[in-house]
């Protein structure tokens, strides 16, 4: 009977180990899959006045995506800068101040709910609250709509980072008569910048490829962004509407423009696991 079960679990045990293996492997299929067909198919669109010129008329040759690039950069710059110190201001709350208390419960729960809002609401708030109150879309708008996506992200990893670092850090350098603030910012924050700040570059790589937030909020222009209180160029809604047109130009540019996307979030990401693997 003894036999009979440890040879049982060993079975059970194997089996589950195939599957996990199986399930891998159909993931990086998949995954390999996604990327090769899209460098294949925007490599073609790719060339300096792809990054430098603006869109060519419907059906006509040549063109590029300059202003769509430069719109995203302006709009996830104006994210960042809205939605990190928020998030991390978040964050040390949740671990410095809040642990164990009502509202740092609820906080908690909040950050929790946010994290998985639906991009699409996130955009129809914005939309609601500075589109139709202003009257028209705008650069603004679509930054605070990433932003309200990035904050919880942010929030969340500074709480979880800042909570591995050992409580005798802190002890050390409040017996030392530091204030709880000092001993937060030249303590807590040194010890835990490498996951801060791959916090950080994975929130921003989150936000980099959301399309429904932008078509409520930024839509989009065929002209360079001179300011962002106007409607905004940017990738993800010019390749929504690119692939959805009849033109084999546009549907090309579409490919490069997925490509430029592809590459910038994981080129984010390699560069958020080297940070934190060089600091472990």
């Amino acid at each position: 009977m003894r036999r009979a079960g440890q040879r049982r679990r060993r079975l059970v045990d194997l089996g589950m180990k195939a599957a996990a293996c199986l399930a891998a492997f159909v993931g990086i299929v998949f995954l390999v899959w996604v990327l090769s067909e899209v460098i294949v198919r925007g490599a073609s669109a790719l060339s300096w006045s792809f990054f430098t010129t603006l869109p060519a008329p419907p059906g006509a040759p040549g063109g590029g995506l300059g202003n769509a690039m430069l719109g995203t950069l302006l709009i996830s710059l104006g994210a960042t800068l809205l939605g990190v110190p928020v998030g991390v201001m978040a964050g040390v709350y949740l671990a410095e101040y809040g642990a164990g208390t009502r509202f740092g419960t609820l906080v908690n729960f909040m950050v929790n709910v946010m994290m998985g809002v639906p991009s699409i609401i996130a955009g129809l708030f914005v939309y609601t609250l500075l589109v139709v109150s202003l009257g028209h879309f705008s650069g603004y708008a679509g930054a605070v709509a990433l932003a309200f996506l990035m904050m919880p992200i942010v929030a969340r990893t500074t709480a979880d980072m800042m909570a591995l670092v050992p409580n005798t850090l802190r002890e050390s350098a409040l017996a030392l008569g530091a204030p709880r603030w000092r001993v937060i910012v030249q303590i807590v924050f040194r010890a835990a910048k490498a996951g801060l700040l791959t916090g950080i570059l994975l929130a921003i790589a989150r936000v980099s490829g959301e399309t429904a937030p932008l078509l409520f909020t930024a839509l989009n222009s065929p002209y360079w962004p001179r300011t962002l209180s106007g409607p905004m160029a940017n990738l993800t809604v010019t390749i929504f509407n690119y692939a959805m047109s009849p033109y084999a130009n546009w549907q090309r540019a579409a490919w490069g423009a997925s490509l430029v996307i592809t590459m910038g979030v994981l080129t984010i990401n390699l560069v958020s696991r080297f940070i934190l693997r060089r600091k472990t």
